[in-house]
């Protein structure tokens, strides 16, 4: 903990949430959230409960890999003016506008599909509002960053994760009992309807003023301009290559630059951080259902518990950022990720719906996701070098979920296995005996375990990043120039 970490003290570290830009964040933290659940495990609800396949709800919830290739497009976002939306609003939140409404249109076209008869027509929509979702992150994402400077990012993040954490109430319970008392396609109207908090919030905030790196920016011109020379471009072309290699080659450049051989230790640990939650969520509430719980009774326990403790979680993420930093708080965060998930695995063990026992599950794994969340997004943030927020943070993010998704993308079809044949392999019979789990859910137990066991990976990555990190990370690309 640094000198200036430590002499802050508790009334100013919560001062740092009454600051316009930091409650700012959470509209937009909720803009972003919301669309998240409803094709991710709110649609996995709506398509068990009509029949769907757990193999097929696993493989459909690939949708998700396109939050994992924003980077793709990341360059576009952080460079490319939109005709008058630009003008009128400024480079980040006329894109934030645009990615808006599409998710806003997509979610209400989804509530016009019958999983049964549409299927694929529901899964082009909902890819539609992910691809909309992940392009506003790519825009959000900067515009949090350039916004405040380097000692509100941990608040900034906290209320950013509050107001996710309120989307994703709305989006999970809310969803949820809006299908329990009236129908699928009155729940996602609704969630449509709940689109305007975002596109009224981007309307009502100015833009932030644009932090020029100028380290960056001349090294950028110099690249681009010999590159252009070298490949012998007229005049006319060394104009765009100028613009392409500094929007797409240089931000990955400058990252390797900064942070040499260590850049390599960072993406992968940013890859791996998240692998158990995600892995596990998407069974999530095919599980419950499986179970026996009712979609009201899930969603009471993700409102009284779940909520509480994710605002909880956020905030406290963020508070610890502001008082310790972000480095020495990984290890923690992945380690409680994946153990949380053993939590789960009890509830299957016991084999019959026990709601204390799955608002216990849920309140521990909101308050761990909260907090971790808060720490994770103020420690990427640090990561990223002022001349290319958009598309660095959109790499990192972006790396966040792509093994997770992939991975989850089996979930379904490995719960299948798990369920077929747990009795039968004998290392996984042994385990059930050990814990006399019920026979109907051991697949679903032993699906647990694994998840947990996918973060040991991002433990130990992060043990390297916390003894490494500071003596391997030059000044943080934010406060260049």
């Amino acid at each position: 903990m640094s000198t200036t970490a430590a002499a802050r003290g508790w009334r100013e570290t919560l001062a740092t949430y009454t600051q316009p830009r930091v409650v700012t964040f959470l509209f937009l933290g909720f803009s972003a959230g919301l669309p998240f659940l409803l094709v991710f495990s709110t649609l996995s609800a709506w398509l068990r409960e009509f029949g769907i396949s757990r193999t097929a709800i696993g493989f459909i919830s690939w949708i998700g890999i396109t939050y994992s290739f924003k980077f793709v497009w990341s360059p576009v976002v952080d460079r490319v003016p939109l005709p008058l939306l630009t003008r009128w609003l400024g480079r980040r939140r006329s894109w934030m506008l645009l990615a808006q409404a599409g998710i806003g249109l997509g979610l209400l076209a989804m509530s016009f599909c019958d999983p049964q008869a549409d299927l694929w027509w529901l899964v082009v929509f909902a890819l539609a509002v992910a691809f909309s979702s992940a392009t506003q992150d790519i825009a959000l994402d900067a515009l949090r960053i350039e916004a405040t400077d380097e000692s509100l990012q941990g608040a900034t993040a906290g209320t950013y994760q509050l107001g996710y954490r309120i989307a994703v109430l709305a989006a999970g319970a809310g969803a949820l009992y809006l299908a329990q008392f009236g129908s699928w396609p009155l729940a996602y109207r609704v969630m449509a309807t709940l689109a305007l908090v975002g596109i009224a919030t981007t309307l009502i905030i100015s833009e932030p003023a644009k932090r020029i790196a100028r380290g960056a920016a001349e090294r950028e011109g110099k690249l681009a301009d010999f590159a252009a020379r070298q490949a012998g471009l007229s005049p006319v072309l060394r104009e765009p290559m100028i613009f392409l290699y500094g929007a797409i080659v240089c931000p990955f450049v400058d990252f390797f630059i900064r942070f040499r051989w260590h850049g390599l230790v960072l993406l992968a640990f940013i890859g791996l951080f998240r692998l158990s939650d995600i892995a596990m969520g998407v069974m999530a509430n095919p599980f419950y259902i499986d179970m026996g719980f009712t979609l009201q009774q899930i969603a009471n326990i993700s409102k009284i518990y779940g909520f509480v403790m994710s605002i909880l979680g956020a905030l406290l993420g963020g508070a610890l950022v502001f008082r310790i930093g972000a480095a020495p708080l990984l290890a923690p965060s992945v380690l409680l990720i994946a153990l949380s998930s053993l939590l789960f695995g009890w509830l299957a063990v016991l084999g019959h719906p026990d709601q204390l026992v799955l608002a216990t599950a849920i309140s521990v794994d909101n308050l761990v996701t909260g907090m971790a969340g808060s720490v994770f997004i103020a420690f990427l943030s640090s990561l990223t070098n002022a001349a290319y927020t958009a598309t660095q943070y959109a790499l990192f993010s972006s790396l966040m979920t792509l093994p997770g998704k992939v991975i989850a993308g089996y979930s379904g079809a490995i719960v299948d296995w798990l369920q077929a044949s747990a009795h039968d392999v004998p290392t996984f019979a042994l385990l059930l005996d050990a814990v006399n789990a019920a026979p109907k859910f051991g697949g679903y137990a032993i699906f647990f375990v694994y998840t947990a066991l996918l973060g040991l990976p991002a433990l130990i990555l992060a043990v390297i990043v916390r003894q490494r990190f500071e003596k391997e990370t030059p000044p943080s690309g934010p406060k260049e120039g």
